[in-house]
């Protein structure tokens, strides 16, 4: 994991730099306000380094991963390291700059083919919903095909090689199709959007093919048989790469569990699972498909590189930057 850390941080931190200077340009500072200047001794590249390689560690809990693996192992490449309580503390501090980072640098690209789905992410078991507190105001009951959740769902749109194009969070009683009828989640889409049968609406449906969106759904029971392409029906074979990317997300980034004692820390904790998942170097694209990309053939550190290098963040190329 050693050589992971220097690539994770090296292109965080050309990141967190150019962020702040735009920060610090665009940002109205109060002239009569008083402000320390004091730099934290730990910075937020060393915080959002060390919360990504968490999910992509083996490791179930943040305090183990901390104490067991980052205190002991890697003293060498995070000199400056607080005491997990203050670790936690910092979380917040560094949200609004991974999701940015996310939006900016991670996500992929759409290739004309494009899946949709969306999972539960439970914030505590559905017998406890009345006296939890953390998520009060935010989470909300729903049900999925597994049955009844209290928490939230994640809508997803993946391509055909499994990167993530776009996502949104809602609460867990919203419908699978509020999210598309929103005109900037689907902006960037256009093509093939394959999708289950809880996507079924033909006002949905019309209102997408406008925008140059063909969605293909499997009909219902009570439905009436339609002609569908033989090309189509291949796609909705092909669904079960978002239930793959599903699982990945929450059994090896482990973006869902119920410990989460503050909404910042549960956001912070899904957008950097995500972040993980995106730089993982295994992708399972759909076989023989004859489609260009730009970055076929880069891995995916290498892929978030030329992103920020074409967006003018500069790579460094010195493989020996220490973190500190």
């Amino acid at each position: 994991m050693k050589t992971n850390i220097v690539d994770v941080f090296c292109i965080i931190d050309d990141f967190s730099k150019l962020f702040d200077e735009i920060i610090k340009k665009k940002t109205l500072e109060e002239a009569d306000k008083k402000r320390r200047n004091r730099k934290f001794k730990m910075s937020d590249s060393e915080v959002m380094t060390i919360l990504i390689l968490f999910h992509l560690s083996r490791y179930r809990d943040l305090k183990a991963f901390y104490l067991q693996y980052i205190t002991h192992s890697c003293r060498s490449e995070f000199p400056h390291l607080v005491s997990y309580n203050r670790f936690v503390e910092l979380q917040s501090r560094v949200g609004f700059k991974l999701i940015a980072f996310l939006n900016m640098c991670c996500l992929g690209q759409c290739t004309g083919i494009s899946f949709i789905d969306s999972t539960p992410l439970k914030a505590c078991h559905i017998k406890r919903a009345h006296g939890h507190r953390t998520m009060r105001g935010w989470a909300q009951k729903g049900k999925s095909t597994m049955g009844w959740f209290y928490g939230f769902k994640l809508h997803i749109v993946i391509n055909d090689r499994g990167e993530i194009i776009n996502y949104q969070i809602t609460p867990g009683n919203c419908d699978d199709r509020e999210p598309l009828k929103d005109g900037t989640f689907t902006k960037n889409l256009f093509g093939k959007l394959i999708a289950d049968r809880g996507y079924i609406s033909q006002n949905l449906f019309d209102r997408l093919f406008v925008d140059d969106i063909h969605m293909i759904t499997k009909i219902k029971k009570n439905m009436k048989n339609s002609l569908m392409h033989l090309y189509d029906k291949v796609l909705l074979r092909k669904r079960a790469l978002i239930e793959t990317v599903n699982d990945m997300l929450k059994n090896v980034c482990q973006i869902e569990h119920t410990r989460h004692r503050s909404v910042n820390n549960f956001v912070t904790n899904l957008i950097s699972g995500i972040i993980a998942y995106n730089i993982l170097p295994k992708k399972r694209p759909l076989q023989n498909q004859e489609v260009s990309f730009r970055y076929r053939f880069c891995s995916p550190i290498e892929r978030v590189a030329q992103v920020m290098e074409e967006r003018g963040i500069h790579i460094y190329n010195d493989t020996e930057k220490s973190v500190n």
